[in-house]
């Protein structure tokens, strides 16, 4: 479906993208990640052809964006971090307006944003007027403005900032409906729980390079020690850390204060009770153990040394 081969992009003497690829599968759900600032909106503008790159190739069902930039355009429905509506309009003028917009007959637009308000499940608010509206359901309008000319591939940037839990949640539930239908789907996020959520494959960029991509058990399977046993302790002994490194199974250990000390695993329940052992050989009191999972926030953090919404 999409493309990037070794794209590159800079403004004035600052280069922002530096040679990404990566490619997204047609039909899946492909995340998008990284901090503010990471180039991610930069990226979309190029793919939707607003912005032109300086090297390498975009590509969407083969065709190059640029030369083939009409064309491009129509496969792809864009759902913007800002909000794109008309706010003294309605949600059923709205749509209607973008559905002309995209070139689509009277008739095609009328019965398109009827489909498109159950969709986003506001046909009961269809002749409410936007500026009366919550922040969440001015985001689902948002949504469905995109999906009017039924697109090939859905770009969601950020679609769920400052937004209320419920209408998060019925944001994610919507668009997995619309990726287990078929519809190609790039979902760009710093937050990692929607990724996790929506996503099978996922991209992580960072200061415009791309770190790594993958399926999330290809990600998982490149975390050094991603289950991490975070233990509190009254005081730390000497020898404890040495002994804990020694273990079979144990990728590394962390002393985060004088108490509190994370260990790196590779394997769990079998070495939590050695290490339980040695702290009791050690004369170590443990307050606190908690077990922690590998997740995409752990692989951000091993690979950045920063959290992702710093």
């Amino acid at each position: 479906m999409l493309t990037l081969s070794n794209v590159k992009k800079s403004f004035n003497a600052d280069e922002v993208i530096k040679g990404v690829s990566f490619q997204v599968e047609k039909g899946e759900s492909f995340g998008l990640l990284g901090p503010n600032g990471a180039g991610k909106s930069t990226l979309i503008s190029m793919i939707c052809g607003l912005i032109p790159y300086e090297s390498g190739e975009i590509r969407m069902n083969g065709k190059l964006v640029g030369k083939h930039l009409k064309e491009t355009k129509q496969m792809i429905g864009v759902v913007p971090q800002d909000i794109a509506l008309y706010p003294t309009m309605s949600a059923l003028d709205n749509l209607m307006f973008w559905g002309k917009m995209y070139g689509l007959s009277s008739k095609k637009t009328k019965s398109r944003a009827k489909e498109v308000l159950e969709i986003v499940g506001l046909t009961e608010r269809a002749k409410g007027c936007i500026e009366t509206f919550s922040g969440g359901m001015k985001r689902r309008i948002n949504i469905g403005a995109a999906l009017m000319h039924e697109p090939q591939l859905l770009i969601m940037d950020e679609p769920t900032v400052g937004i209320d839990p419920q209408s998060r949640n019925h944001i994610l539930e919507t668009v997995k409906a619309l990726n287990e239908r078929g519809m190609t789907v790039i979902y760009t996020s710093h937050y990692m729980e929607e990724v996790e959520f929506l996503c099978k494959r996922i991209a992580i960029i960072d200061e415009g390079k791309l770190i790594v991509s993958g399926t999330k058990r290809d990600l998982s399977n490149r975390l050094a020690g991603g289950t991490v046993l975070k233990l509190t302790v009254d005081s730390l002994h000497p020898t404890f850390i040495e002994q804990v490194k020694k273990l079979i199974g144990v990728a590394k250990v962390t002393v985060q204060a004088s108490e509190e000390i994370d260990v790196h695993l590779q394997s769990k329940m079998e070495i939590v009770s050695d290490i339980i052992l040695l702290a009791s050989r050690s004369g170590m009191t443990i307050h606190n153990m908690q077990l922690k999972e590998a997740n995409l926030e752990t692989l951000f953090l091993q690979l950045t040394g920063r959290s992702l919404r710093e």
